[in-house]
């Protein structure tokens, strides 16, 4: 069999449906023999865009995505999303193309060491150099990639390599069974749990990514533990329920917080530190119980002394059996933060100003989007106000990033999510600076013919760093840019564009959206001016004197 039919049958073999990519001459035998398979070849505007799409299909499914690149500047460009996969354990093969190896032609011409340039950014990376290997490597990939804690890998097909013939056979696929906690460990976190008065229960990204939404919601139902979570774990536990306090979306200083600070457990699920911390542990302060797949990493901000690790849904299902309510517990300061959280989070909303205040667009999205809807965020100031205010009412209905925390994800991201979940409502919220970095995706989503909303919000500048800006008492310098016309934008692409002028447009236009077949990009202008005053000093003075 040629090597690079062989290629493909290997990943046929792991069940791969799509391959996300912009192709070279390197790579013109794989693409013939993606032609004659099961696997459809997504064609994309830039190789970064690729890599996100590949990236958000493995955290959504548990599955490795598959993205597809030439040599030089092609490998080159899918380093963001390496580490976009990387940090944020996200199960990925990148495949990239490299000339001959055994007789060259043309020099050093876009010859890189691509192997080693990703060495850092990824789990596993190796060149093929021969064709019978193919099989292995490939099952080896894969099973790296989705092992935990799952991450990138790569693998480069050199275009004579990918020509010859191949004689070898296919590896079946065999499933891992994830190790369980030590029996010891899970009584002695259930005994510290007993003994603690007043525990909290934290959500990380490594719990949604198993389905054990149930056992965690039976686990809160019953003991009657409050929740919160990080960014990567919105969504877990239905954020309606009546124990949820909230999600860690400023580094301190938050109501959230206060609760964090009175607690002397926390009771720490899937969460670990590439995750930008959602508390910082202090000598004197809570214990905290690590459960998780893996082993806590120590730091100067994160060293809990009680760790489960293991499969998580293991463990808490044995939780669930161990633990009782405790009648000493007192959550009455828990409860009284929440009503100011809720307080809090009203503010704001009915505002009529436009550009709109950051906390109304929020309010208006969360109106419109159904239960199963999907939000995926790019980077920027939004993220915040979308993570802190927007509760989400199942797992991995709110994608954003926050561990690499890079712009331009949220658009190829999006599209992804359409292809895994075609009957659900897909919404991309991007910044005006993060959606340009990978707005040439928008042709990408128009050609497959998926239903996509697009909500930009326009402040034209990097409101972010901005905001950051502000904090320091900086002057107001160098973050401003201009935009071009959105709306015909959209139109050059063949997509619909909308523009809200008013702010009790945003709902009725992002129904309309919703409800119209095709991809549809909304701009709205944002106001951030209050975002230091409404997160910085107003908020600092309520909370120091709860």
């Amino acid at each position: 069999m040629k090597a690079s039919d062989l290629f493909i049958k290997a990943l046929e073999n792991e069940g791969v449906k799509y391959i996300f990519a912009v192709p070279g001459e390197e790579n013109l035998d794989l693409i013939e023999s993606i032609r004659t398979s099961s696997i459809q070849l997504v064609i994309v505007r830039h190789e970064q865009g690729a890599g996100f799409m590949a990236a958000t299909y493995g955290r959504l499914t548990g599955k490795a995505g598959v993205c597809l690149s030439t040599l030089g500047p092609g490998a080159t460009n899918l380093v963001t999303a390496a580490a976009y996969a990387q940090l944020g354990a996200m199960p990925m093969l990148m495949i990239t193309g490299q000339k001959p190896i055994k007789m060259r032609k043309q020099g050093k011409f876009q010859i890189i060491n691509v192997v080693e340039m990703m060495r850092p950014l990824t789990k596993f990376t190796t060149q093929i150099v021969d064709p019978n290997h193919i099989p292995h490597l490939v099952r080896r990939g894969f099973r790296i990639a989705e092992h935990e804690r799952p991450g990138a890998v790569h693998l480069e097909l050199p275009e004579d390599i990918a020509s010859e013939q191949a004689e070898t056979n296919i590896f079946a696929v065999s499933e891992v069974e994830r190790p369980i906690a030590n029996e010891a460990a899970l009584n002695h976190a259930a005994e510290v749990i007993a003994v603690a008065k007043m525990p909290l229960l934290l959500i990380g990204a490594g719990a949604s990514r198993k389905d054990m939404a149930a056992s965690l919601k039976h686990f809160v139902d019953k003991t009657g533990i409050p929740f919160f979570n990080t960014q990567m774990g919105k969504g877990v536990i239905d954020e309606r329920h009546p124990l949820y306090m909230g999600t860690a979306a400023l580094s301190d200083g938050d109501y959230l917080h206060c609760a964090i600070k009175r607690a002397d457990l926390i009771i720490n699920v899937g969460h670990d530190i590439v995750e930008k911390p959602p508390f910082i542990m202090v000598a004197d302060g809570a214990k905290v119980i690590h459960l998780n797949y893996f082993p806590a990493q120590f730091d100067e901000v994160y060293f809990p002394s009680i760790e489960v690790v293991g499969d998580i849904a293991h463990s808490i299902g044995r939780l669930n059996e161990l633990c009782e309510r405790q009648s000493h517990w007192d959550f009455r300061y828990f409860e009284v933060i929440k009503q100011q959280i809720e307080m809090h989070m009203a503010d704001g909303r009915d505002d009529p100003r436009c550009p709109v205040l950051p906390q109304r667009v929020v309010d208006e999205v969360r109106q419109a989007m159904p239960d199963d809807g999907v939000l995926a965020l790019d980077n920027g100031m939004y993220k915040i106000w979308f993570a802190r205010n927007y509760k989400a009412h199942m797992p991995n209905t709110v994608l954003l990033d926050n561990a690499l925390a890079t712009m331009g994800a949220g658009l190829p991201s999006a599209i992804a999510v359409k292809l895994v979940y075609p009957q659900r409502a897909v919404v991309a919220v991007c910044g005006d600076g993060g959606f340009m970095m990978n707005s040439h995706e928008v042709e990408t989503a128009v050609r497959l013919k998926i239903d996509l909303v697009i909500l930009v919000l326009r402040d034209n500048a990097y409101g972010m760093i901005k905001w950051k800006q502000e904090n320091m008492h900086l002057a107001d310098f160098g973050l401003d840019f201009t935009n071009p016309d959105f709306v015909l934008y959209a139109q050059s692409f063949g997509a619909q564009g909308m523009r809200v002028d008013k702010a009790e447009d945003i709902a009725p236009s992002l129904r309309h959206c919703l409800q119209t077949p095709g991809v549809h990009l909304l701009e709205v202008p944002i106001d951030y001016s209050e975002n230091t005053a409404y997160l910085g000093e107003k908020l600092a003075c309520v909370v120091a004197n709860l």
